[in-house]
């Protein structure tokens, strides 16, 4: 075995001359560890986790980095790789040798390896990098990498057994869908892999489904077991066209059909007729109505009905737009990606992330990326292990993942991360809510897109692969013990780096000199080339040879290629004239860009492959042939309160049971600023990017002591100081009272973040993202509709337009009856009823902003109140454009809403933030828990005592220079210092599961 180190490395390595062989094909390893232990802070994280298992008696984790290379090079070549691109030579030093296997480590180990065709962006970077390094060095000369894999080692000090290392593989550093682990040592010797893993490959052969003759039975089996999940009238629709056009669908056909009605590209319930009956809205009087389509009469018919001119484009493109001056608008879009990110967080997440970066990169003819949001809904991470039901990801695990993958995707981009929430809830154990936001920047001249019949199709950015095959049709699938293996095939590892490489390339192209270099662009996420294409050319009609793809590898089948919704990948209809340049552009930015075929105007979808047709289906049918559902729905108070228990509270119970049970107020604001759902989430924020491209300007955290901002602000062009605000409401656990409640809760509560921060609400858009259980029963679709009706209704009232929106529905896992009893779970786990508002606000002038920690001690602290449930949705509209007036004129210091935890936490919060003090003269709250109540339409506003009397609010009580907060009443006083409220509030969610190491 050759063997080298870095030059000054210390340890047992030994050092040889590498060989000066003439190069042959071989295959290296390289092995990059941390030059200390306390360089290594992966193996510390993971020691730590370890220890949280049960398994304390392990003494020390020691971490290292894998490289695999082959390809006609020798130990020269492999000891400059080392050196030179994969080990830092200040805090690392690196071993190689010749193969793959050879480690002869005395400590056990674990070894965790990607599976075949699982996508790696470390290797698409280092083979690259490698390969121009190589060059530089040689000269031109006869070394050549022809590929690279990569894997990650863990040697374990102390005391171990096989069967543990099993466990510690299994539960924290493999996620079987897309990983294999090997484990050396304790009696055991896995075989490590001696050869680079590779797909496999399938002969071409066109294959027809056997649709015809089949009963109804059949059609609902083939719907389950092909992933297709489309309802019993879904398939008799398809089958009564192939039986028309005397044929059999092709595979391709038919995985068409069923990505395109997918509920996820169509949002067939929202959209469908219901017939309604039940309690009324805001008024129990029991009412009857019928909706044509829910969707349209109700979100979309209010941004309609308000009519606004500076909503340039909703409900029509990848993502809403809403002007920002003359020469720009702003584009929001949120989405969800629940299912894969519950089977791999960190690969679900990340592509959540990318994905609604590359929607709305699309939006237009291209939009530059400002800023993402993020927003996790999860069972509590202190959950019971023991209860765990079989294959399904620990909180902790899930809730690591996520912040993981939105970290490492947002940043790489270089996009930062200023706006999002976590909500903690047991009934989101094994389905985590994972929602991704994006905004962006766009000329106005930029908005207006459509292809034309002669343009050619061009796919652009990452290589087609077997990742996320039926990610589409799987967010339709209710999650089962069995999800991990039946829906391997969904997880997608996304590739930041291609991605941000593709949206330079695609803004170039857009500001090119001669003009827009294309004529329309989309992504090709959901349905990969099936949705893209089929959605650009509904109008027009297209042809596709598929085997002008660009592939991964090589063996993909015909039907793979066209619903693979590999990532990093954007669909362009490009002018014969221009695609020349086009194809030239993209080539000197290093993206492969194809053409895999034209629009045709012939109304039909052609696929083919080799020459032969795959697939042809009219676009009529294809985008308006699924049949129109009638749902029937009902909702009463009554039956909704009489739900099971399981179903209507979490293990994870709200703040306000735990803080009733403490006497005090004292006591009560420390328990209350200990629950997760209120606790400082400061480890999550300080792993994003929240500055990068210099726009921020109200951070996520705020105030000298870093305490939780309202909303965030950002300056979109660097020669204005107009700027954006971005917040979000989210109340769920209001809907184990009303979803109808909870939904205009929700529009309330992003109102007011907004407004908080100096968002002019008469320039205020929203976004909605419904999750929601199944909808298979009267009683959940009629809770739907009453979500749907509280949006509506709140954003009329406020005058808030929804310009784009989401829904995510069958967030359900069951499990069997004895893993129910092993787990003392419910044999079905359904999420709570889960809207997302998310507010995009102008303000007019960045330099006026408000934040919500305190700022001068004298100042006094007054409340705005006006809760909707005591005086409707008018008074509290007049409340929310009072205090928005207030800021602007410049009468407020600092502003804070309140919401969870109540008006004690709200005034708690604004002292953590600022180190400051205040005196509250608080008789009024100490009675029925009015302190820790949550309310709609109310703020702590911080003025002036000569402003306070102007404005005729109550004043609560003053700032202090004393940090110490101190509340007088009838009975007495209470006091607690803002250091005790500081460590109450920043302890619990970072010992719970947020540890980073």
């Amino acid at each position: 075995m050759i063997v080298q180190t870095p030059n000054g490395a210390t340890g047992d390595e030994k050092t040889v001359t590498p060989t000066t062989d003439q190069r042959e094909r071989m295959l290296w390893h390289v092995r990059v560890r941390p030059r200390t232990k306390a360089l290594d802070g992966h193996g510390r994280e993971v020691l730590a986790d370890t220890h949280e298992i049960g398994l304390k008696h392990v003494e020390a984790v020691t971490s290292s980095r894998l490289y695999f290379f082959s390809g006609s090079i020798d130990a020269e070549d492999i000891r400059l790789l080392g050196e030179q691109l994969l080990c830092d030579p200040v805090a690392e030093v690196c071993t190689f040798g010749g193969g793959l296997t050879d480690r002869n480590d005395a400590l056990p180990a674990i070894e965790v390896h990607l599976q075949p065709g699982v996508m790696n962006p470390v290797v698409e970077s280092t083979l690259g990098a490698a390969r121009r390094l190589l060059r530089q060095h040689n000269g031109g000369g006869n070394a050549t990498i022809e590929d690279v894999r990569t894997a990650r080692r863990y040697e374990f000090a102390g005391r171990t057994s096989a069967a543990e290392l099993d466990q510690i593989a299994a539960r924290l550093l493999a996620n079987g869908c897309i990983e294999n682990y090997y484990i050396q040592g304790c009696g055991r010797a896995d075989a490590l892999p001696e050869s680079f893993p590779t797909p496999p490959t399938r002969p071409f052969a066109i294959r027809r489904v056997p649709l015809g003759a089949l009963s109804d039975e059949e059609l609902n089996k083939l719907s389950r077991t092909g992933h297709l999940f489309l309802s019993l009238p879904e398939m008799r629709t398809i089958q009564k066209h192939f039986q028309a056009l005397k044929r059999e669908p092709t595979d391709l056909e038919l995985e068409t059909l069923a990505q395109t009605w997918s509920e996820h590209c169509v949002h067939k319930t929202l959209k469908s007729a219901v017939d309604y009956e039940g309690d009324g809205f805001g008024d129990p009087k029991p009412v009857r109505l019928q909706f044509q389509n829910l969707l349209k009469e109700t979100i979309v018919a209010t941004t309609m009905q308000l009519n606004r001119d500076w909503c340039l484009s909703v409900f029509e493109d990848n993502a809403g737009i809403i002007a920002f001056d003359e020469e720009y608008g702003i584009a929001f879009k949120a989405e969800t990606h629940n299912h894969p990110s519950a089977i791999e967080p960190y690969g679900g997440a990340a592509t959540g992330v990318g994905g609604c970066i590359r929607d709305i990169m699309g939006c237009g003819l291209g939009a530059k990326p400002i800023a993402s949001t993020d927003v996790f809904c999860l069972a509590p991470p202190d959950f019971d292990a023991a209860k765990l039901p079989k294959d399904v990801l620990h909180p902790r695990r899930v809730l690591k993942g996520v912040v993981g993958g939105v970290r490492d995707y947002g940043n790489r981009m270089g996009i930062p991360t200023v706006n999002g929430a976590i909500y903690f809830d047991e009934r989101y154990l094994a389905n985590p809510l994972v929602f991704c936001g994006s905004i962006v920047l766009i000329p106005r001249n930029r908005i207006g897109k459509a292809a034309h019949a002669g343009d050619f199709i061009v796919v652009a950015g990452g290589r087609t692969g077997r990742d996320g095959i039926h990610g589409a049709t799987f967010s339709s699938a209710e999650l089962t013990d069995t999800h991990a293996d039946e829906f391997s095939h969904a997880v997608q590892i996304g590739n930041a780096i291609e991605e941000k490489k593709l949206l330079d390339a695609m803004l170039i192209a857009r500001d090119h000199p001669d003009g827009c270099l294309y004529s329309a662009v989309t992504d090709c996420g959901a349905g990969g080339l099936s949705s893209a294409v089929g959605e650009m050319g509904a109008q027009l009609g297209a042809v596709v040879d598929l085997e002008k793809v660009p592939l991964k590898y090589s063996g993909l089948r015909y039907d793979e290629i066209w619903i693979s919704e590999a990532q990093e990948r954007m669909v362009f209809a490009v002018p014969p004239d221009r695609v020349e340049k086009m194809l030239a552009l993209f080539a000197a930015e290093e993206v492969d860009a194809t053409v895999i075929g034209s629009f045709t105007g012939d109304g039909k979808l052609l696929a083919r492959f080799r020459g032969e047709t795959v697939g042809e289906l009219d676009m009529h049918f294809l985008h308006e042939g699924l049949p129109k559902a009638v749902r029937t729905a009902r909702w009463t108070k009554a039956e909704w309160d009489a739900r099971p228990q399981a179903a209507r509270q979490g293990g994870a119970s709200q703040w306000r049971n735990a803080a009733a049970l403490e006497s005090g107020l004292a006591d009560r604001l420390l328990t209350a600023l200990r629950h997760p759902n209120i606790a400082s989430k400061e480890w999550v924020i300080r792993q994003y990017d929240h500055e990068v491209q210099g726009r921020s300007v109200v951070k996520p955290l705020v105030g000298p002591m870093s305490g939780p901002s309202d909303a965030a602000v950002l300056r979109p062009r660097y020669d204005q100081t107009r700027g954006i605000a971005i917040g979000c409401g989210l109340c769920p656990h209001l809907s184990d009272v009303d979803p109808y409640v909870m939904a205009i809760a929700a529009v309330d509560e992003a109102l007011r973040n907004v407004i908080c921060v100096g968002a002019d609400p008469v320039r205020t858009a929203i976004l909605d993202n419904f999750c929601w259980p199944k909808v298979d029963s009267e009683l959940s679709m009629g809770a739907l509709v009453r979500a749907c009706r509280g949006a509506s209704d709140a954003a009329l009232a406020y005058g808030l337009p929804f310009i784009s929106g989401k829904d995510s529905l069958n967030n359900e896992f069951s499990m069997s009856e004895a893993e129910a009893r092993r787990t003392g779970l419910p044999q079905r786990i359904a999420i709570l009823p889960t809207l997302l508002i998310s507010a995009l606000g102008i303000v007019s002038d960045v330099r006026r902003c408000v934040t919500m920690d305190l700022k001068e001690a004298g100042n006094v602290l007054v409340l705005a109140t006006a809760p909707i449930e005591s005086v409707g949705l008018t008074k509290a509209k007049a409340l929310h454009d009072q205090v928005s007036a207030w800021i602007q004129a410049g009468e407020v210091r600092s502003a804070h809403d309140v919401s969870d935890g109540g008006l004690a936490v709200a005034v708690g919060e604004m002292c953590i933030a600022s180190g400051l003090g205040a005196t509250l003269d608080t008789a009024f709250l100490t009675s029925g828990g009015e302190a820790f109540r949550e309310k709609t339409a109310t703020y702590v506003l911080e003025m002036s005592p000569a402003h306070a009397r102007q404005s005729g609010l109550r004043v609560l009580g003053a700032v202090q220079t004393s940090a110490n907060l101190l509340w007088t009443h009838q009975t007495g006083s209470d006091e607690v210092p803002v250091a005790s409220l500081d460590a109450a509030w920043r302890t619990p969610l970072h010992q719970g599961g947020g540890h980073s190491a």
